[in-house]
């Protein structure tokens, strides 16, 4: 006996684009032809209007970052050097540098302790190491069409023309942390049809491709058991009710939840991020450059206002050097695409003491630098083989 189709499903119904529900008792049924359904997978650029001033705005991936306007700042005029006072560091003590040494040698599971112990410090020498470091502050802006269920909520579209993308404020948060702002632009919001469901509702289920059953597992759609008895798990229909969506063929629209309809608009999304650049002088003490990333010194120089100007009148000309060109390639890098709200240039001495040490009658070599008195010794004299299990 044929099974007894119903509604299709068509540009306004939601009914089970296939066969009904398989009522239990009912005779053994065929698969029918599977709807041919497909919303578009992201919406069509029709959808959107043309917003004077957001032209370029697309949807979901944004439509670039946004020129400033041109700062109404004046230009910033050279600032003073940092006072030449005492840029030497003050020698570490030989105590210090012992405990430092057995710190060290007590964090490694296989370094004996005996090169502390027993080691006889020769020579100390320090070093003087700076450490130049710029931040810039800037604020980007980036617009995108989004989209959410039509629930009702104002549509204010063509009521007035809507802000321009930095004429919209928001709230920056704390100098030089980084941070961001979903802002709904005003005057953009309009109602359209889900492009998903093409504003019926409903989508087809993707479990039993929109005909409401599947093919009954236990009896692999024979409708008898391998013996010959009625299978009773679809009562020998073959076929069993998709769980996914009870039989109907089809589920709510996961785009508009079954809305239909859409709200459309404009979204600014304001990002706030502290950009930073340093650079170390490193003289000849020996010590690896990259250790010193971990290490703090003292601040002997701190600048900060809307635009910096360039250290000048320091000691080491590596520092100045420096400053001009990390300040020039900021300026330039940064001011295309983004507004820079604050800049700061700081100058920090690091301290660095080269510890020679005698122990079994050679000589060895390490370091102690930083306001932490991190310690690097490459060539630890004394260690063992171990295996970790």
């Amino acid at each position: 006996m044929e099974s007894t189709p119903i509604l299709s499903y068509g540009s306004y119904g939601t009914a089970n684009p296939g066969y009904a529900p398989i009522a239990e008792g009912s005779p053994a049924v065929f698969a029918p032809p599977v709807c041919d359904f497909h919303g578009p997978s992201a919406p069509p650029a029709s959808m959107f209007d043309s917003v004077p001033g957001y032209e370029g705005t697309v949807a979901g991936s944004g439509g670039g970052y946004l020129p400033p306007p041109i700062p109404s700042y004046p230009a910033p005029q050279p600032q003073p050097g940092p006072a030449q006072s005492n840029w030497n560091i003050p020698s570490i003590t030989e105590d210090t540098a012992r405990e430092a040494f057995s710190q060290y040698a007590s964090s490694k599971c296989c370094y004996s302790s005996a090169p502390v112990k027993d080691g006889v410090i020769t020579n100390m020498e320090a070093y003087n190491t700076y450490r130049y470091r710029l931040e810039t502050f800037i604020e980007s802006r980036t617009t995108e069409w989004s989209q959410q269920p039509y629930n009702g909520q104002p549509v204010d579209a063509y009521t007035q023309s809507p802000p321009g993308p930095w004429d919209i404020p928001a709230k920056a948060p704390t100098f030089f942390q980084d941070d961001k702002q979903v802002i709904k632009v005003p005057n953009t919001s309009s109602v359209k049809n889900c492009h998903t469901c093409l504003g019926m509702g409903r989508t087809p289920c993707k479990e039993c491709a929109g005909v409401g059953n599947k093919i009954c597992w236990v009896c692999n759609g024979a409708g008898n058991r391998s013996s010959g008895d009625r299978c009773h798990h679809c009562q020998g229909r073959g076929r069993v009710n998709c769980s996914h969506c009870h039989g109907q063929g089809s589920r709510e629209c996961e785009t508009c939840k079954g809305k239909r309809q859409l709200l459309v608009f404009i979204n600014l999304k304001v990002i706030w991020t502290n950009n930073l650049d340093d650079y170390i002088v490193e003289q000849s003490s020996g010590l690896h450059v990259v250790n010193l990333s971990k290490v703090s010194g003292q601040e002997m120089f701190r600048d900060a206002q809307y635009m910096v100007y360039p250290v000048m009148g320091f000691p080491d000309p590596n520092v100045v050097r420096a400053a001009e060109r990390l300040v020039r390639e900021h300026q330039a890098r940064f001011s295309q695409t983004s507004r820079i709200l604050q800049q700061r240039q700081t100058i920090e001495l690091i301290p660095i003491t080269k510890v020679t040490y005698k122990w079994k009658g050679d000589s060895h070599i390490y370091f102690v630098y930083g306001n932490e008195f991190k310690v690097s010794a490459d060539n630890y004299p004394a260690t063992c083989c171990c295996t970790v299990m």
